[in-house]
């Protein structure tokens, strides 16, 4: 398999940890977006959106890192990204995508740019633009997050593969984790396993941390 993304990219990082977790071994091709290469030809061949990651697995071409991941999760059951019971399954997507959907595609690099570039927001505001969205979605998860070690029983799953990317972001922003109880404990619990660790940011060939 050929996972092709970006260091910082929070889509990207959630499928690194997705393939980590189920022990994958994916060669990696960096696409630099502050270079704009994800707008080349060469690149839309494979994703027309001009968005990371892509993910390639023989003639199969995927984009889109939620469906990139259950697309995993079909093919490689063990471990599984995603419980058996169909309610407690709708239940992590619905956690999952408050992150994927509603928190992280207001702050991604090519809405920053275009507050910039369209609206002459400044570093300031952007931040303050970041921190609103990432504390209206944490604040709604802590209020459905259950006590257990992740949010679907004693394994991580589809939700901490979109968590510990936006965490990593709000930190980015200077936000306190701390602030969010149950998000920390489980931040706290994946900073212990390799398949996280393997997938941070600094740690991609590409990283320039």
């Amino acid at each position: 398999m050929e996972l092709h993304g970006y260091f910082r990219s929070s889509a990207s990082y959630r499928v690194r940890i997705g393939l980590n977790l189920k022990g994958l071994e994916y060669d990696y091709y960096a696409v630099n977006l502050l270079k704009s290469e994800q707008k080349g030809d060469t690149y839309r061949k494979l994703n027309p959106q001009g968005l990371v990651p892509a993910l390639v697995d023989g003639d199969t071409v995927l984009t889109q890192s939620l469906a990139i991941l259950e697309w995993l999760d079909d093919r490689h059951p063990e471990p599984a990204l995603l419980p058996r019971d169909s309610l407690q399954r709708a239940r992590i997507r619905a956690l999952s995508y408050t992150i994927a959907c509603d928190i992280q595609p207001v702050q991604n690099l090519r809405i920053l740019k275009y507050l910039q570039s369209e609206f002459a927001v400044d570093d300031e505001q952007k931040t303050g633009w970041v921190r609103q969205w990432i504390h209206e979605g944490f604040s709604a998860l802590e209020q459905q997050l259950d006590p257990a070690p992740f949010a679907a029983g004693e394994e991580p799953g589809l939700f901490e593969c979109c968590l510990i990317p936006q965490i990593y972001n709000a930190e980015r922003f200077g936000m306190d984790i701390a602030d969010y109880p149950a998000i920390h404990r489980i931040a706290r619990a994946c900073a212990e396993i390799p398949a996280f660790i393997e997938a941070r940011p600094e740690n991609q060939p590409d990283s320039t941390l």
